[in-house]
């Protein structure tokens, strides 16, 4: 029969070529479909151009969504050792940033060429939307703009919508929907906010501080932007929802060292002491209302800034929008995935692996290794 696959991929990004990858090893046939012009277009811009190809430091604390204990299955089936070894048996030079935290020494694009060496270019096809997807009996049969195709088994790996400039799609979540499974709504994560707390002055300050959410501690640097607020720190922070408490000078107790400052240094502006533990013009906007030597100041004075500095309170705040944030938060439901084969309990033969799935990670290469992880074990098992 023409146009008939063991397996057909739906998206050719991290996930989708990992799964091609495993599923070449056991001599399927395969075809790859995805509405770009180019493979792996997200990951060839991750980490800045070098991609965060993974981290050892990977486990579900590390994930978030509903059930970020999803990960653990996938994740000791394939892990960041795994990815490791992959790397160095192939020879990519690779840089440890931080401890756990690797990245490509030479860019993106040698992850691209590892993913694509076993894949042969007939095996792709770019610039192809996928409209429906349907099922009669044990077969799939997968209607684009231009063919129709047919398969055992499908792979759904087109990731999230954020960066559409990429050519991303919904289609996955489309097709989840249509099989029966439930969609958590998707929102923007790993982003930068937008907020008018702060003035444009501030625009391009950067500064280690500690962010409150409503369920985690986060120690990272926070960047002011033109339009509010941006850095790993509140990349980090949209992960979560509702406000959050930031801490300008985390780990110094304030009040104790301006009242010790009031008696040595009394006859200094505030603003010029201040300017000693953050950047002077965050200094001059926690004083613009009152500034002045600092021996003038009441205890009591002293306390509300210092309280303000180490809590400030950020409740009115908009995430910057799907065009430019790193993952989609959300996607397909687990609870109807096996953690173990990435396998459809709802329909045999329809498997997931990616960002597709409400499984999202922190910043730091945790959500490549779920891509990899999880495209892994959906091509050992389709």
């Amino acid at each position: 029969m023409k146009n008939v696959y063991d397996v057909i991929i739906i998206g050719c990004g991290a996930s989708g070529l990992m799964a091609a990858n495993v599923l070449k090893s056991r001599n399927k046939k395969i075809l790859i479909l995805d509405m770009g012009n180019s493979p792996a277009r997200k990951l060839a811009i991750s980490g800045g151009g070098n991609c965060n190809f993974t981290n050892t430091n990977a486990n579900y604390t590390k994930y978030f969504g509903m059930n970020p204990r999803f990960i653990t299955s996938a994740l000791s089936q394939f892990s960041p050792s795994d990815m490791l070894n992959l790397i160095k048996e192939n020879n990519i030079e690779f840089i440890e940033k931080e401890p756990g935290r690797y990245f490509c020494k030479n860019g993106a694009k040698d992850i691209v060429n590892l993913l694509l060496k076993n894949v042969e270019k007939a095996n792709i096809k770019f610039n192809e939307k996928v409209n429906n997807i349907s099922k009669i009996q044990d077969l799939f049969i997968v209607n684009t703009t231009n063919f129709e195709f047919i398969c055992k088994s499908i792979i759904i790996a087109s990731g999230g919508v954020s960066y559409p400039i990429l050519d991303v799609s919904n289609i996955g979540y489309m097709v989840a929907k249509n099989f029966g499974h439930k969609i958590i709504p998707i929102r923007p994560a790993l982003c930068a906010i937008k907020t008018k707390y702060f003035g444009s002055e501030l625009s391009g300050i950067s500064l280690p501080v500690q962010i409150k959410t409503s369920d985690r501690i986060i120690n990272d640097d926070l960047l002011f932007t033109h339009f509010g607020l941006g850095g790993p720190a509140i990349y980090r922070a949209s992960l979560s929802t509702g406000k959050f408490i930031i801490n300008f000078v985390p780990n110094i107790d304030l009040f104790n060292k301006l009242k010790e400052l009031k008696q040595t240094n009394g006859k200094k502006s505030l603003s010029t002491i201040l300017s000693k533990f953050i950047p002077s013009k965050l200094a001059n906007v926690f004083t613009a209302i009152r500034n002045g030597n600092i021996a003038d100041f009441k205890d009591i004075d002293l306390k509300n800034i210092s309280d303000k500095i180490n809590n400030f309170e950020i409740s009115d705040y908009e995430l910057i929008g799907m065009q430019s944030a790193e993952i989609t938060f959300g996607g397909i439901d687990t609870k109807d995935i096996s953690s173990k084969t990435m396998e459809s309990k709802l329909c045999p033969g329809l498997f997931f692996a990616g960002e597709v799935m409400d499984i999202n990670g922190d910043l730091g290469g945790f959500n490549l290794q779920w891509a990899f992880s999880s495209g892994y074990v959906a091509g050992l098992n389709a």
